[in-house]
């Protein structure tokens, strides 16, 4: 594949929300494919690939400013360009 020389490199550590700063808007332009422990998520808000760990939307639990709260997984992590 000759395009996968134009993706730019995914981060170690990588948020999909804008205000947070491990946010690189560049990256977003392609589909990211997440996969924890061997099972591919599609529900993944936050990662980091050195520390083992995911984030996901909690169903119904929202903070106080009235933002879904954020659920911590650990184990291997793999992030790939689908």
């Amino acid at each position: 594949m000759s395009d996968t020389q134009t993706l730019p490199p995914l981060p170690d550590r990588l948020s999909q929300d804008s205000r947070s700063p491990f946010h690189v808007a560049e990256v977003f332009n392609y589909d990211i494919g997440i996969r924890l422990n061997g099972k591919e998520r599609i529900n993944v808000q936050e990662y980091c690939i050195s520390e083992g760990w995911i984030k996901i939307l909690s169903p119904k639990a929202l903070d106080r400013r009235g933002n879904p709260m954020l659920i911590k997984q650990k184990g291997v992590v793999e992030a790939f360009y689908s």
